[in-house]
């Protein structure tokens, strides 16, 4: 099975994953990543939308399993036999905000407790790390922001909402005063603006 990343939005495929998508069979995604990929797709590939992730093991070989974002990011990477990286929300983010990879910890609160989520950020930025926090839309800034206070006062935090996308929006604040988010696609990057 081949994994391919999709990018975070749309237009930000690999050539790599471009061209194995362009010869397609079979292939296996969420409505999010079918509908990136799908300008490339054949005719004649079956497209199937994930209902069960549960049911990741039981794909035939020649299929292609589709990720948003980058599989080895909090995606589904362990699945394949072979990856096609794609550019992550990571990336992007971190490019509009003109911040450095080279110090970055990441955290995902996708899908676990979020309490959890929020004292591995206050770890890591107590390491001098910038945070990027992979969320749910279930996940609440103020749930971070409430705990945050305790321990931080010169905080930056950043809400990137629909990465990739026409409608993206970045939105900076403070501990004082955190962004509020409108979308249920977003992620998080947090750092010590006195670092």
């Amino acid at each position: 099975m081949i994994v391919v990343g999709t990018g975070c939005g749309p237009g930000l495929l690999t050539e790599e994953a471009i061209s194995v998508l362009k010869t397609a069979e079979i292939v296996y995604g969420s409505k999010r990543a079918i509908e990136i990929v799908s300008p490339y797709l054949e005719n004649s590939c079956e497209i199937n939308f994930i209902e069960d992730y549960k049911k990741l093991k039981d794909l035939p070989p020649r299929s292609i399993l589709l990720s948003t974002g980058d599989p080895m990011l909090a995606g589904l990477g362990n699945r394949g036999d072979r990856i096609i990286p794609g550019i992550s929300s990571m990336q992007l983010a971190f490019s509009r905000l003109r911040l450095s990879l080279t110090n970055v910890s990441v955290v995902v609160a996708h899908g676990r407790d979020h309490l959890s989520a929020n004292k591995q950020c206050i770890e890591e930025l107590g390491r001098n790390k910038i945070v990027f926090l992979i969320t749910d839309p279930g996940y609440s800034i103020i749930s971070f922001v409430n705990l945050a206070k305790e321990k931080f006062s010169g905080l930056t935090i950043a809400l990137c909402e629909n990465l990739g996308y026409p409608e993206e929006v970045i939105s900076k604040g403070t501990l004082e005063s955190p962004p509020i988010q409108n979308s249920d696609l977003f992620v998080v990057v947090i750092w010590d603006k006195s670092n």
